[in-house]
């Protein structure tokens, strides 16, 4: 049974992926700042607060070398010039860059041939008006996982950013987010984490080792406009 590493498993996202995974009988360990109760043996829950790099390294030495590392912990933040402040890009680099750097620092010396990394990004990373702090994390996430991707290639490991647009997450509603609502794509909806999760279920798969480097972006259209 393959075995991979999720950060943010308690909600959004990360809690669908770990759902995912579970189901394509995937054994989990989910690391998030509070406990996830699962109804699943093959599921093991972790408490670590990810922007605490120091933290985060001493608990990933208690676990075993993973199949695949997923980090889809992340926070949003939203400012226009004149009112962005260091504490929070630093909150959002330590959560985004540098718990990503962490993980894969630590764990990607140590994984077999086969094994996947794969990084929760944004759409936003080519830019959004009142976002920048936040959408230069997901940028920087992106030059790190193409260098990660062709560092790791020969050895049949691959890396890659899943760029999600506006997805149906707590996130969406959490404080320091812009009050007004998210554009909505052209499909006329919001994207759903389970469908970020089915992305990013295929990446882990056998059938898609020959894609690395890349930044997968699920925009339900955005992009078009």
């Amino acid at each position: 049974m393959p075995h991979a590493v999720v950060t943010g498993a308690s909600s959004g996202i990360g809690e669908a992926i770990v759902s995912r995974l579970l189901e394509q009988d995937w054994r989990v360990t989910g690391l998030s700042r509070s406990k996830v109760v699962r109804d699943a043996p093959a599921f093991h829950s972790v408490c670590v607060d990810l922007s605490d790099n120091l933290a985060l390294a001493d608990t990933l030495t208690a676990l075993p070398v993973p199949d695949a590392v997923i980090h889809a912990a992340g926070m949003m933040a939203a400012a226009p010039l004149g009112k962005l402040t260091a504490d929070v890009s630093q909150q959002l680099w330590q959560l985004h860059v540098l718990a990503a750097e962490t993980l894969v620092n630590h764990f990607a010396p140590q994984m077999s041939h086969g094994g996947r990394i794969v990084i929760i990004g944004s759409r936003t990373s080519r830019g959004a008006a009142g976002r920048s702090q936040y959408v230069a994390t997901k940028a920087a996430l992106v030059g790190m996982v193409r260098s990660w991707a062709a560092e790791l290639a020969p050895r049949g490991i691959t890396a890659n950013v899943v760029a999600p647009g506006a997805t149906q997450t707590p996130m969406l509603n959490a404080p320091g987010r812009s009050s007004s609502p998210p554009n909505m794509p052209p499909i006329g909806r919001l994207i759903e984490p389970r469908e970020v999760a089915a992305l990013v279920g295929f990446v882990l798969s056998a059938d898609a080792a020959a894609i690395t480097g890349q930044e997968l972006v699920m925009c339900g259209g955005a992009s078009l406009k």
